[in-house]
């Protein structure tokens, strides 16, 4: 095989994993249906332990791209079409940032700061996606449920990774 062969199959085999981490993102995501948040018009969902699998195991191209699409489609799909935007940019840099800060270290520990970091990136950008499209308050309203969603998705995600790890490389 030459080496054009092998970058091809590699780039395809990315591509469908990018597409599989999407899919399985939503379905988890929407087999739980999303909570509604009281005073912040947002949900409660599952699609953070989905990004940061993907970041963490894959890197950061394929955790922004899961990201951005899986928190876009689903807010479309579950009637939060107002958060959609939002959700693409938010969900996506929390992708990027956890795959980015994942392969910059190879400590053990670092995982769980990865996550965390993620987390508040993702706490953060909702922060501000509430504060721009109701109120400050709604902003501040939504803090402990955005965060309690990112911890949620980051416990999750620290379980699942050992088993997949040895799957998808």
């Amino acid at each position: 095989m030459d080496n054009k062969s092998v970058g091809h199959s590699s780039q395809f085999r990315t591509v469908i994993l990018t597409a599989m981490f999407v899919a399985a993102t939503l379905a988890v995501s929407m087999a739980i249906p999303p909570i509604p948040i009281p005073g912040t018009h947002g949900n409660f969902n599952l699609c953070d332990a989905g990004i940061l699998i993907s970041a963490l195991l894959l890197g950061p191209k394929v955790g922004g791209v899961v990201g951005a699409l899986s928190g876009f489609l689903l807010d479309i799909l579950t009637g939060y079409s107002n958060y959609s935007i939002f959700s693409f940019i938010v969900h996506g840099l929390e992708g990027v940032v956890a795959g980015w800060l994942a392969h910059r270290s190879a400590k053990k520990y670092a995982s769980v700061i990865v996550v965390i970091v993620a987390a508040l990136v993702m706490v953060i950008g909702y922060f501000f996606a509430d504060s721009f499209l109701y109120t400050i308050y709604a902003g501040y309203l939504g803090i402990f449920t955005n965060l309690i969603q990112g911890l949620v998705g980051a416990v999750i995600a620290m379980f699942v990774i050992p088993f997949l790890r040895k799957r998808v490389h």
